[in-house]
């Protein structure tokens, strides 16, 4: 792996601070939310559909620390459904940020506008990136309110939220990207160029690899390194990957998971998995073998592994800290979003030593749907 300390330029006409919130475009906004409070420990903050005036989309919006989704939903027939569409970075910026992004070669999907009701005004503007997925700047210092202009509070209370143990969850740690075939590398150029991302970590196809399958990897970040996105493409395997089967079941390039941030990762996996949320599992071997290589490291781990074994949770380290990480399955029928819960103990990195035991697990569950089969050298898929 490779790591970065080159933060290139830096913006002088705004300044990204965070994720502001992910936009879910669902089937069912309502079913959605619900799912994500109950499961994971949100709770409805904010509303917006028929009831307030809003005609064409419902909203459902879900917080948890300073984590927020927004699932929203076509109140008239067609849409999509069911994946994260547009990331929002909360930032101080002007209009000559968004002029310098379109002179660079961005799309900007909605020129800078103004949304405000009695709690104040917000100022957005919208960019295309990869896929369908837009990014949102939105610059909310003088807004007090809910959520955005036009929310509401819910419309209903759950009772049975009160009733469940929290699910510990702080920020949003970072935010992945899927690419098809060759796209990494232009998707990281875009950040790069249009928004002065610089490549912050790095892995390519080597070190990422299982028996079948492989990808490679690049994770951009802003210059304060406060919205970190990794971007993964696939590399030649001999079956298919779940970076290609990602793509062919969302339709393209996509968001595949969202890492959310935690200070009590054995607490938090405790409580979740009380809630009845669906986590990726390792082999016992897998932890036989950290045990042998924490033997030999000058990081010590604080967590008893004991735990962290019947817990399912991943760890990787290196000479200066170490990182605690689990993965849900996809959250949804179709093979494609699924979240990942993240403990930092003085380590930046993105698991990469974790990646080959994370890959077979997924891949057992990719087999179980069907879908790890044998690539063609024309790269026709068929059933081994």
């Amino acid at each position: 792996q490779t790591t970065y300390t080159d933060k290139g330029e830096k913006h002088e006409k705004g300044k990204f601070l965070c994720f502001d919130h992910l936009t879910f475009w669902v089937g069912n906004a309502k079913q959605a939310a619900s799912f994500y409070c109950n499961k994971l420990g949100f709770e409805p903050v904010a509303y917006q559909g028929l009831e307030t005036g809003r005609r064409d989309v419902v909203s459902h919006v879900v917080k948890q620390g300073k984590i927020l989704y927004v699932f929203s939903s076509a109140l008239n027939p067609g849409n999509k459904g069911n994946d994260a569409n547009y990331v929002v970075y909360q930032n101080w910026f002007s209009r000559g940020l968004i002029l310098m992004t379109r002179e660079r070669g961005a799309l900007v999907v909605r020129e800078p506008y103004t949304m405000e009701d009695t709690q104040g005004q917000v100022k957005l503007a919208v960019l295309q990136t990869y896929g369908d997925t837009t990014h949102t700047l939105v610059e909310r210092t003088a807004y007090n309110g809910l959520f955005l202009p036009g929310f509401k509070p819910p419309l209903h209370k759950d009772p049975l939220l009160a009733t469940l143990p929290s699910g510990k969850l702080d920020f949003i740690d970072h935010v992945v990207g899927n690419q098809g075939d060759d796209e990494m590398v232009p998707v990281v150029e875009w950040y790069q160029r249009n928004l002065l991302f610089h490549r912050f970590w790095s892995v390519d196809d080597k070190q990422l690899q299982t028996e079948f399958s492989a990808l490679r990897s690049i994770v951009v970040a802003n210059y304060e390194e406060t919205v970190k996105m990794p971007i993964n493409e696939p590399a030649t395997g001999i079956r298919k990957s779940q970076i290609q089967e990602y793509v062919e079941y969302y339709g393209g390039a996509g968001v595949q998971h969202i890492a959310m941030n935690t200070s009590d990762i054995i607490t938090a996996i405790v409580n979740l998995k009380q809630r009845g949320m669906e986590f990726m599992c390792v082999p016992d071997t897998y932890y036989e073998q950290l045990r042998e290589n924490l033997k030999h490291s000058k990081v010590k781990i604080t967590e008893d592994l004991d735990v962290l074994q019947n817990l399912k949770i991943l760890v990787d380290f290196d000479d200066n800290g170490y990182l605690l990480q689990i993965f849900t399955k996809p959250v949804q029928d179709r093979p494609t979003v699924f979240l990942e819960v993240i403990q930092r103990h003085n380590h930046q990195g993105f698991g990469a030593g974790n990646f080959k035991s994370l890959f077979e697990a997924i891949e057992a569950d990719q087999n179980a749907r069907g879908n790890l089969t044998i690539l063609t050298p024309n790269g026709v898929s068929k059933i081994a």
